[in-house]
């Protein structure tokens, strides 16, 4: 197995064969973000979406916590001459990170140990599968410090687990437990504390061997259901499949079902080099 770390500075990256991990890395902060978490997670991301040889990403955090939101020190009104301007810093930041991470043609996991809360849960939340120990817990903190749910969560938390729900965690900021957040069906997985990132390697180099541009489709017709009509989505879903019926991953999985063989899935966009002829 191939094995690149990058050690050191606010997020560490390990390629390993077929995914690369990346870990927020200010633990003495709760890995709370400041802006060169920021850019550094921004440009992880940008590399493996640009990297063929990676076909699916896994974000952690260092130390007891995946991610406690906005550094507030970096933000702190007293220490300013006017009131900060929030907004800017969702729109150069916060935004373009979930959209990057929606928007990935490859499965995004978020590995969960301790506690996420303010935007560090809405971009575990964000992610595909989210995947947690069971220690971790899911905190809406914004209503603490007289703000909004952001980084998505005024949109996913309803998508998740309806209004009411939705509502109650962001007006009272009260934890949400790992097996509470499995069951009210925000969270896909919880798992015990130390076996959390043997789980996390072991679906990521599952979800490598898949055909990886399958998934972005399908990734993709999800994303797009909360919007369409049924008439949309089926349209929607016809155009995909014609896309992903071009792929070489498709000819590959028809060529191993009919054979009775394990398929080797190569991931990528559509090559079809098929000799038959046909529509």
């Amino acid at each position: 197995m191939s094995d690149d770390r990058v050690a050191g500075g606010p997020v560490l990256i390990e390629r390993l064969a077929g995914y690369t991990v990346l870990t927020l890395n200010r633990p003495d902060r709760l890995n709370a973000f400041n802006d060169a978490q920021h850019l550094a997670l921004h440009e992880a991301l940008d590399e493996a979406a640009g990297n063929a040889a990676c076909r699916a990403v896994v974000i952690t955090g260092a130390g007891r916590g995946f991610c406690a939101g906005q550094d507030l020190g970096d933000r702190d009104p007293s220490k300013m001459s006017a009131p900060p301007d929030l907004g800017d810093t969702l729109e150069r930041f916060y935004n373009p990170l979930i959209r990057r991470i929606r928007a990935l043609d490859k499965p995004v996991i978020a590995a969960v140990n301790g506690v996420a809360a303010g935007a560090g849960a809405n971009i575990a939340l964000g992610c595909d599968l989210v995947i947690a120990a069971r220690s971790a817990k899911f905190i809406q903190s914004f209503c603490k410090v007289g703000l909004v749910p952001d980084s998505g969560g005024s949109w996913l938390l309803p998508q998740l687990v309806g209004e009411a729900r939705a509502k109650a965690l962001a007006m009272t900021g009260q934890p949400l437990s790992a097996e509470e957040a499995v069951s009210w069906g925000l969270i896909w997985r919880v798992v015990d504390d130390g076996e959390l990132m043997n789980t996390a390697h072991s679906v990521a180099r599952d979800l490598a061997a898949a055909p990886t541009y399958g998934l972005g489709l399908t990734k993709r017709a999800f994303h797009a259901a909360h919007d369409n009509s049924l008439d949309e989505q089926l349209d929607l879903e016809r155009d995909l499949q014609r896309q992903a019926g071009r792929s070489a991953d498709y000819a590959e999985g028809v060529s191993a079902f009919l054979e009775k063989r394990a398929p080797n899935f190569n991931g990528r966009k559509p090559d079809f080099t098929g000799t038959k002829g046909g529509s």
